[in-house]
């Protein structure tokens, strides 16, 4: 299944009840980058391939092979939400007042929208490359009922 960057976008923001595109995209950015920084230049490099590629290259832009644990992974999602880096173009938003509860949720929504566009074998490599206490992260991909899809 092929999408737009645009429709990437606004599925993140419809997921995460955002109330602009650029906070959907800075979320997107957050966590990409992160699960970039987190896994080998393979796994990212997957996991990008069917993504547009104004999104792909979050995953492929950094530093590969990080390790780190979870709670370290969601700490570097929220400062990325949350910090005020003047080198961010306008398009990436302004920071958001983001709570780490917060940071694990969106993380899990843009991981569950990824899922749906990246072949099957190559998320289970990337989650294979990360430690047990990372399923958190993966809890939608596989939801019977996810939040975004339940009604008001």
């Amino acid at each position: 299944m092929a999408t737009s960057y645009s429709d990437f976008v606004g599925e993140v923001q419809h997921r995460i009840k955002a109330d602009t595109q650029a906070e959907a995209v800075r979320t997107t950015r957050a966590v990409l980058e992160t699960l970039g920084e987190r896994v080998d230049e393979g796994g990212a490099t997957d996991v990008a391939s069917p993504l547009p590629m104004e999104i792909d290259r979050y995953l492929l832009a950094v530093e590969h092979g990080h390790t780190y644990d979870f709670d370290e992974f969601v700490d570097r999602v929220e400062t990325k939400l949350n910090d005020d880096d003047l080198d961010f173009e306008a398009s990436y938003g302004t920071p958001a007042d983001v709570e780490p509860a917060d940071a694990v949720y969106r993380a899990k929504a843009v991981v569950a929208l990824t899922s749906e566009l990246v072949p099957g074998g190559e998320l289970a490599h990337v989650e294979r490359q990360l430690p047990d206490e990372f399923e958190e992260l993966f809890e939608f991909v596989d939801a019977e009922t996810k939040p975004w899809e339940q009604e008001a």
